[in-house]
């Protein structure tokens, strides 16, 4: 009986840093938002954990809209109310 009572505390004792450290790897409810101009535009990142995907693009003149992720993994962004339009994420120049 005694070393059961021992080997149910150590285990306890083994299992708070665990969960302690799990708590603080738990994703958060709320996304992070990040506002910034772009001209005449205001563009609103929205991040889950690191992970962005979302951007709402609102134009000074006009109806803000939506840009997601097309597939989850890449950087392929598509508009929310018009699906079939892809965004073009080409790299013609680059300086270093």
């Amino acid at each position: 009986m005694r070393t059961a009572k021992r080997l149910l505390l150590a285990s306890l004792l083994v299992a708070c840093p665990m969960a302690v450290m799990a708590a603080d790897d738990a994703p958060t409810g709320d996304p992070d938002v990040t506002i910034r101009q772009e001209g005449d535009k205001t563009i609103q990142e929205y991040r889950q954990n690191g992970f962005l995907y979302a951007i709402k693009v609102t134009p000074k003149h006009g109806k803000p809209y939506f840009l997601v992720r097309a597939d989850g993994t890449d950087a392929n962004y598509i508009r929310s109310d018009q699906p079939d339009m892809l965004i073009p994420a080409w790299k013609i120049f680059e300086w270093k």
